[in-house]
């Protein structure tokens, strides 16, 4: 493979990158409105060559290049969110503007520089002749991610593909093009939304011994939520902390994993109440859970816990905990109704789907993380080349849910998402459409040892299978 070639093609194509990145931030593409964006996405597929693009129910947009029967996957999430308190931006979050390295707008790290590498990643694998015999190249661009992350692989996988056997059979591995801080990301926690329904009686605020009131009852429970969090696993709290999971004690089979990963975390995200009015008791009040989830914790060890809590226990009858659902419309008006679970994942460094980014890089790059400036590398230097996430994405479904074997290297920065005044790196883009472009040719799937571990468990409504 001439990896000098590779990359002289990438860094050729980086104005047309950053034009179709500027492009894409341009259109306001947040969750179920990225009807723009994903035909912006479809016209440069079209414009480069690719032998098929297509959108399926959803409204994920899809492209092809090669004729192979096997697959391999690069997908990009291209809606966003919102811009915040606008004051907080120095420049206008859709049209921003650029300098020698730099992109700024909404979307430029988190995650549509990642579509602009992916996309004409495959333009290079197609220029180079670089997509081995027997294989083709999908290039995903998937719709509302920052709403419900993997739900637009669930969709792929059962509406698209015919279930997950059919996917498995033929998605040797996929490519997250989410941003990794120039590393290459073998895993990261899962997450789920929970609820928790508190029942009260309502009564006149002037003699509240007469009600029941929930909201008290429920600061009772978010206290419970909080040392659950913060507390040590040892004997001298009656709630151990979820950092009990990193003690082979309480985790054997995954404790090595979880310390990878980083501990479990929850943290109470909203709350909610009903009141006659101003003047009377509560009598009902909810909270949002945000729990993540490290490796050997499942959708139900979870619920169980905020169910053992002391104040859940002491108000058992009128206590109900729960996993939120997901069922908002696409902006094609179709509904992929979820739970609101997301699988932890993670691979060995060792498997050939991981071992294939990381020969590329290698080749192309070196050892060592780079960056396009001072900034970029501040972020960068002394990090391991191959890490984890800090937050979720569509490798919960790819692999958390179906076991299709995913990895991570995208442009830009974790910290740059959802912040105001994002940006990403030019060079970035180059770096990246590089490696994808060489990878299929390095990847070696006879050495498949079982090293791509999901956390998967059974679930009613739309079961995992």
């Amino acid at each position: 493979m001439d990896f000098e070639a590779i990359k002289k093609a990438a860094e050729g194509y980086k104005p047309a990158m950053v034009k179709f990145l500027r492009d894409m931030i341009a259109i306001p593409s947040e969750s179920c409105e990225e009807k723009g964006v994903v035909h912006r996405i479809a016209e440069e597929m079209k414009a480069l060559g690719y032998d098929k693009v297509e959108f399926d129910k959803l409204g994920n947009v899809i492209g092809w290049m090669g004729e192979g029967d096997k697959i391999i996957a690069l997908d990009s999430h291209v809606d966003t969110v919102g811009i915040g308190n606008r004051d907080n931006w120095e420049a206008d979050p859709y049209q921003g503007y650029e300098t020698d390295d730099i992109i700024y707008g909404r979307g430029g790290s988190d995650q549509e520089g990642g579509m602009a590498s992916a996309t004409y990643g495959a333009r290079i694998m197609k220029d180079l002749g670089l997509i081995p015999a027997g294989y083709k190249i999908m290039v995903v661009g998937s719709v509302q991610e920052e709403d419900c992350d993997g739900m637009c692989w669930q969709s792929i996988v059962n509406e698209y593909f015919n279930g997950p056997d059919d996917a498995r059979s033929k998605v040797e591995f996929v490519i997250s093009t989410e941003p990794t801080d120039g590393g290459i990301y073998r895993g990261h926690r899962g997450r789920m939304e929970i609820r928790v329904d508190m029942h009260g009686v309502s009564c006149h605020g002037s003699a509240p011994e007469r009600g029941d009131n929930a909201i008290h009852k429920m600061a009772e429970v978010i206290q419970n939520v909080r040392d659950l969090n913060e507390n040590p696993a040892d004997d001298s709290v009656e709630i151990k902390g979820l950092v009990k999971m990193l003690d082979p004690k309480y985790n054997p089979e995954h404790w090595e994993d979880a310390r990878f990963l980083g501990r479990g975390t929850c943290t109470t995200s909203q709350i909610f109440y009903t009141s006659p009015s101003r003047c009377a008791v509560a009598d009902s009040c909810a909270i949002s859970i945000d729990r993540r989830m490290t490796a050997g914790e499942t959708y139900q060890s979870c619920l169980k816990e905020i169910e053992d809590l002391p104040a859940c226990k002491k108000y058992a009858k009128d206590v109900k905990v729960s996993m939120y659902m997901y069922d908002r419309p696409a902006w094609t008006g179709h509904v992929y109704k979820t739970e609101c679970f997301f699988p932890t994942w993670i691979n060995k460094e060792s498997a050939p789907h991981v071992q294939a980014l990381v020969d590329a890089y290698h080749n192309l790059w070196g050892t060592e993380r780079i960056g396009a400036d001072e900034k970029a590398m501040s972020t960068r230097t002394g990090r391991p080349l191959t890490d984890k996430w800090t937050f979720s994405t569509n490798g919960v479904s790819i692999q958390g849910r179906y076991g299709i074997p995913c990895v991570g290297f995208g442009p830009g920065a974790e910290s740059q998402a959802h912040a105001p005044n994002e940006i990403t790196w030019k060079q970035d883009l180059v770096t990246c459409a590089a490696l994808y472009a060489a990878v299929p040719g390095l990847y070696k799937p006879e050495n498949k040892d079982g090293s791509a571990t999901s956390f998967r468990q059974e679930l009613t409504g739309n079961d995992i299978k």
